[in-house]
């Protein structure tokens, strides 16, 4: 049994799933795949995993970097859990491309865009990091709009992070 939980954030309503310990999934509302590895028999329940992804958003959207992350139980094949490892480890503010995370996983750059688009915990997954090797803005399962919010708002608290 999946349980789920919604939080409106500055760029539209999100949904929360859970398998009672650890948080699964986190979209926005109208994300491509949307709830695609949650439980079809789900229902709403108050949940302290909810509370941890709840703060962590909360911190997020208010422009402090989360020095947490909730517990994360990632659904998908070893190998999309391995390109969403490897986005896991990508700074807040920066970017990297398809192609850097695809040689870091000797496989190619479509492969990992595949996967990337089914990260099924956007945000503290932070798939929204990953850009064209040209620099544009390249699919994003919640919207190009939003992706290009979310880049503009880290990229403006890293600059006030880093001014004197």
């Amino acid at each position: 049994m999946d349980y789920i939980c919604s939080w409106s954030s500055p760029l539209g309503p999100i949904t929360l799933a859970s398998d009672g310990e650890s948080l699964t999934g986190l979209w926005f509302e109208g994300q491509q795949h949307f709830g695609e590895t949650m439980d079809p028999c789900h229902r709403e329940k108050s949940l302290p995993v909810f509370d941890q992804a709840v703060r962590w958003l909360d911190l997020y959207f208010s422009g402090i970097v989360p020095d947490f992350t909730p517990p994360l139980a990632l659904r998908g094949s070893g190998f999309r859990k391995a390109v969403w490892k490897a986005l896991q480890t990508i700074p807040y503010g920066i970017t990297r491309s398809y192609a850097d995370i695809a040689r870091q996983l000797n496989s190619s750059p479509r492969a990992v865009g595949g996967a990337i688009a089914h990260n099924p915990v956007s945000l503290i997954v932070p798939c929204h990091r990953v850009i064209a090797s040209d620099g544009r803005l390249a699919g994003y399962a919640g919207g190009l709009n939003r992706k290009k919010r979310l880049l503009a708002m880290e990229q403006a608290i890293m600059k006030k992070e880093v001014s004197p």
